[in-house]
């Protein structure tokens, strides 16, 4: 068993770096970029705004520079918000989330095993369908859809 769970921990390791390759290649490949907006930019201003972010650097090389900070733990700028890192702002955000999914995580275990328990105490009956037809438009549904639906029945 140990083994096995030693292997699954090994197997992370391609998995996240596969995921990290493509999310850098697929952002870089995306027309325009960080910098870009609607009123132009003095090309002084742009060339050291490149300069800073090391985006003028050739491509292969922004990707190792990236990949040895992401290994480091350090996401690096937030080109959104120009004053903080993206783990500054996971930082800020992540209590909130982490309260979020927990609780949502109960509301579901404690729905689910009742009413798991409810439909295995009546089986075929109709509370029974009820559930299980909740249940597979639950799956069947994608989440894009559900979310606004919920937001707009609950908020």
């Amino acid at each position: 068993m140990g083994r096995f769970i030693f292997r699954r921990f090994l197997s992370i390791i391609p998995t996240v770096l596969i995921i990290i390759t493509l999310g850098f290649f697929i952002i870089r490949t995306a027309p325009g970029g960080p910098f870009s907006s609607e009123k132009a930019v003095p090309p002084g201003v742009m060339a050291n705004l490149l300069a800073k972010y090391h985006m003028d650097e050739p491509l292969v090389k922004q990707y190792f520079r990236f990949l040895g900070g992401v290994l480091q733990g350090d996401l690096g700028p937030s080109f959104v918000n120009k004053d903080f890192s993206v783990n500054e702002l996971i930082g800020m955000s992540l209590p909130n989330s982490i309260i979020l999914g927990l609780t949502a995580l109960f509301v579901a275990v404690i729905f689910g095993v009742t009413a798991g328990t409810i439909s295995a105490i009546k089986q075929n009956s109709p509370l029974d369908y009820t559930f299980m037809s909740v249940a597979v438009t639950g799956i069947s549904v994608p989440n894009f859809v559900i979310g606004p639906v919920l937001m707009l029945v609950f908020a």
